[in-house]
């Protein structure tokens, strides 16, 4: 887990005598912050007291706590009244020696870059942001165009970040910063001065909970991070509405921020229009320049000298393309200013080197045919102009390809509904009040009501009713959820029959719809090893390609001017130098960076949003190229290969007492008992009744509760029922009562033990009336997907802490071969250690906290999403379902990411190994095929866009299983 702030230090207050001391209590939030620094005193006079006092006292310093025996300095502040620099000066000049941090303060932002447009663009940006001090760690993603930031706050903030990226020439918005968990944005109406905004401020801030309030005096726009433990949106708005004072009254409305779906638009609009523009010129000079002059009495008109050999179609062509060239490839231009700046080149050097190679030859035959009255020349402003048309084209096409990546994050995001019903209970629970609210406005212990074909807005436990819920949404479970009373409901879920009161438990980013969002996100921005192939070639590529246009050029100019090679090449109108500048041109714009760059993030974000979509969380693009590789896959017991929950799968009576009757007299007294063993025979009894119903000389005995009930530790329990002495237990407990066991049982319960089951006993007034076998039974699906595995070469191995026996007995029934049984948790991660250093790649799937260690250890860990919570932080893959063909699906989806991110290169690659030749005429001696420059623009821009939907097709990957169990729900209740 990423630190997102400092453990509160418990520090003694003197040199010699160690007492434990606890820093008064403060308000967190913009208005404080804490430092601990390592200090050492340089002096034997050097005092603590001192220390204290005189830091203690400083303008902004809230409190001090120091120890020379623990050697630290923990001093909370008013970070805009007095900085961390000032405070270690402070030190330094009363004899204390301030070392750096080895305890620093750890934020987190979020910050959307613009602009970026091949892997050169976003390295750089990353370069940028590693080299800003106190800057931990920057990722840049270029197909999500988001940068991830940890760093201290005590040394820089996101203002800074957002300057460094904004100087290295791209766009920003700051998505979030700090451990901004809950954060609501407030729309304020009534402002009229600078003395509003004051006092809706300090309202604000001295409200219980609140972090941090961000004041847009402006916009009259207020972002307040709050804990919601403590305050909630409704709070804060009656806070603001309470800070008024007649005439001065303020009202609070929600309002949303610009989301990325909008921007993705405005994006998409953005480049449309550029490209319209651009063909509203570049189109009247491709016509003038290749189809009218050969169209009678067009030619002859666009033909007529105006001065000297100035003719009317070249100054026409000249004043429609450049607009073209300097006002809508201005994109270019600052493109490339800021690249060459970062010392770096991207496709808008190439674009810029090729489009103005031929701009300004092209003005030069102007100015010759305008100086001149027998000068003779080709210009090229239509291959200018449309080559700047043909790049927004592909840059339009490309954006919105790009746009359909994050569909299934999309999908996810939207799942929560907009309003929610909020009731007023009093303190008999009866409803008061009912209100229809935005769901932003909930808060923590509300109760909502949610009735029948409604979303759950957030997460939380059902108070009252009962009802079946929908959550394959979120966890891709088909079958509804039966839910009632105590039991949990997950915000985005589809309430199906019945109407239910929920009590809130999660909200804003705590919910698990948030924590799956910003799950899959975290991985689309990760980057996968396999991309560090096109980091590398980025950086060598655009030199590279310059270097080739420069040489073609030569290449074609010098033997053209030496006529080495046959005059009749030149095409008619051109001579060596031109036909020589379009191969070169051809060769700077056909290159394509960004297709290459685009190959594997693309991949990434469609396979981790598409398999989210469908309950399997997978943790950023290290973990998707690694599960491709796996070739042994270990798999815990219980809760993984098994339900996890005792049933009864065997029952057998040993007496003329009839079965139904037998179930109800153990039900009776195993009623008190909380033995998981003791439940599972409660339930398999409550299912016969349903399933069979007592006769009416049963029923009254059935009803009867046991009396002197006591419990046998080790050997089960024992109870009256209607005056009958009834045992339920195992063959300690039969002896302790001299109740005899004959042959039959003793065979029935070796035969049971042989399958790893357990065998419980049941006497009545001492005579052994029956037995219940209850197990823990392998998943439905375990045996299918074992084999599966097995199939695409994937060993598969039981570790467990159970006994042998049970262990190779479930084993067997899945059809795993290999066991290591009795193993403790870190015996669990030795033995993938031992099987690592074999050469295996190991994946290890789990789901207790027993199994953290192991899921660590292992090259992929996945969590069973059924299980705790540091299981699932622990491993690298969550199968939200708890479902074992989700394994497979994981395997399978990472394998196909990975073989069409190889596609993906093999298009990029493949596209520049092809087209560059063609593009600086290799083939043009022999078959006359030229590749102009606009068409080679065009060519650049297909790249892309065939990179980008390579990547899409994923979109319709489908498991490779689909469990139907022809028997049905399994029911062990027959069992006889």
């Amino acid at each position: 887990m990423e630190p997102n702030g400092l453990r509160e230090p418990l520090l003694p207050p003197s040199e010699s005598v160690l007492v434990d001391f606890h820093l008064p209590s403060v308000k967190q939030g913009r208005k404080t912050k804490t430092v601990t620094l390592k200090i050492f005193a340089t002096k034997s006079t050097s005092s603590v007291s001192s220390l204290e006092a005189v830091i203690g006292k400083h303008r902004g310093v809230e409190s001090v706590a120091a120890s020379l025996v623990e050697g630290k300095a923990v001093i909370i502040y008013r970070p805009e009244l007095v900085s961390v620099q000032t405070i270690r000066k402070m030190i330094e000049d009363l004899d204390f020696q301030v070392a750096e941090n080895t305890e620093q303060e750890v934020a987190v932002c979020r910050i959307r870059i613009k602009g970026m447009a091949c892997t050169s663009c976003s390295e750089s940006v990353e370069q940028s942001l590693s080299m800003v001090k106190g800057v931990k760690k920057a990722v840049v993603g270029l197909a999500l165009e988001e940068a991830k930031i940890h760093f201290d706050p005590n040394i820089t903030d996101s203002v800074q970040l957002i300057k460094i990226i904004e100087d290295a020439g791209f766009g920003t918005d700051l998505i979030s910063s700090g451990d901004d968990v809950n954060k609501v944005h407030l729309r304020i109406e009534g402002i009229r001065s600078i003395e509003d905004v004051r006092i809706i401020q300090t309202s604000l801030e001295g409200l219980e909970g609140v972090n941090i309030v961000e004041m847009d005096a402006v916009g009259h726009r207020v972002t307040v991070t709050y804990d919601s433990d403590l305050a909630g949106p409704r709070s804060l708005i009656q806070c603001i509405h309470e800070a008024g004072r007649s005439p001065n009254l303020y009202d609070a409305f929600l309002y949303t921020p610009k989301r990325r779906e909008t921007e993705r638009q405005h994006e998409v609009h953005s480049y449309r229009n550029q490209f319209l523009w651009s063909c509203l010129f570049s189109i009247p000079v491709f016509l003038f320049s290749m189809v009218l002059p050969m169209i009678h009495p067009f030619g002859k008109w666009l033909g007529s000298r105006i001065y000297n050999e100035l003719t009317v179609g070249l100054l026409l062509r000249w004043v429609l393309c450049s607009p073209v060239q300097f006002i809508i490839g201005w994109r270019f231009y600052a493109g490339s200013y800021h690249a060459l700046k970062r010392g770096s080149a991207n496709m808008d050097v190439l674009v810029g080197l090729g489009t103005n190679s031929a701009y300004f030859y092209s003005l030069y035959i102007v100015i010759k045919a305008a100086t001149s009255d027998s000068f003779e020349g080709q210009d090229f402003f239509e291959t200018s102009a449309m080559l700047i048309s043909f790049i927004l084209l592909g840059k339009y096409l490309e954006v919105m390809a790009k746009g359909k990546t994050s569909d299934a994050l999309s999908k996810l995001t939207d799942l929560a509904p907009d309003t929610a019903f909020l009731l007023n209970l009093d303190r008999d629970g009866n409803v008061m009040s009912e209100m229809e609210i935005s769901t932003q406005l909930i808060q923590r212990n509300d109760i909502i009501k949610i009735i029948p074909g409604t979303k759950v807005p957030v997460d939380g436990v059902v108070v009252r009713g009962q009802s079946h819920v929908n959550e394959s949404m979120i966890t891709g479970e088909s079958k509804p959820i039966a839910k009632r009373p105590g039991d949990k409901v997950i915000g985005g879920t589809v309430n199906e029959n019945g109407c239910i009161l929920v009590k809130v438990t999660h909200v804003g980013s705590e919910t698990a719809l948030s924590r799956i969002v910003q799950l899959v996100e975290a991985a689309q921005l990760a980057r996968a090893p396999v991309q560090k192939l096109a980091d590398t070639i980025s950086k060598f590529f655009v030199p590279t390609i310059v270097v080739v246009a420069l040489l073609t050029w030569l290449g074609w100019l010098i033997p053209g001017k030496a006529h080495l090679y046959p005059r009749s090449w030149i095409p008619k109108g051109m001579d060596a130098f031109e036909l020589a500048l379009q191969f070169g041109i051809s060769v700077l714009v056909v290159a394509c960076p960004c297709a290459l760059g685009l190959a594997t993030p693309t991949a990434v974000m469609v396979a981790t949003g598409k398999g989210a979509s469908q309950g399997v969380l997978i943790k950023g693009g290290d973990a998707l190229e690694k599960a491709h590789k796996v070739n042994t896959i270990i798999f815990d017991k219980t809760g993984t290969l098994t339900v996890g929950k005792p049933v009864v799968v065997n029952s057998k009576a040993f007496s003329n007492v009839p079965l139904q009757y037998l179930c109800e007299m153990v039900a009776a007294a195993e009623a008190n008992s909380e033995h998981p063993l003791a439940k599972a025979v409660v339930d398999h009894a409550r299912k016969l009744r349903q399933q069979y119903g007592l006769s009416p000389d049963r029923g009254a005995e059935a009803a009867a509760a046991a009396d002197d009930f006591e419990v046998h530790p080790g050997a089960g329990v024992s109870g009256r029922v209607n005056g009958k002495l009834v045992l339920v237990g195992n063959r300690r407990l039969m002896l302790k009562f001299q109740v005899p066991i004959g042959g039959e049982v003793e065979d029935y319960m070796l035969e049971s033990e042989r399958r790893a089951q357990t065998t419980i006993l049941v006497a009545i007034d001492g005579t052994l009336a029956g037995a219940f076998t209850v197990a823990d039974p392998p998943k439905p699906e375990a045996d299918l997907v074992i084999s599966y595995l097995k199939s695409i070469n994937i060993s598969s191995i039981m570790v467990t802490g159970d006994n042998l026996a049970t262990a190779t007995a479930i084993a067997e029934q899945v059809g795993i071969t290999t066991v290591f049984a009795e193993t403790s948790p870190l015996g669990k991660a030795e033995k993938i250690k031992e099987l690592q250093a074999k050469g295996l790649v190991i994946a290890m799937v789990g789901d207790g906290v027993n199994d953290s260690p192991a899921l660590v250890a292992a090259d992929v860990g996945m969590a069973i999403g059924a299980g705790t919570d540091v299981a699932i932080e622990a491993a690298d893959v969550v199968l939200m379902k708890s479902n074992l063909e989700d394994v497979a699906t994981a395997i399978d989806l990472s394998r196909k990411t990975l073989a069409r991110i190889r596609l993906n290169y093999v298009w990029a690659l493949g596209y520049n190994v092809l087209g560059v030749p063609v593009a600086a005429g290799v083939l043009f001696p022999f078959t006359g095929i030229r590749l102009p420059p606009w068409l080679a623009g065009a060519c650049m821009a297909a790249s892309s866009i065939s990179v980008v939907c390579s990547s899409l097709l994923l979109q319709s990957y489908r498991k490779p299983l689909q469990v139907n169990d022809p028997r049905g729900p399994v029911d062990f209740s027959n069992s006889v």
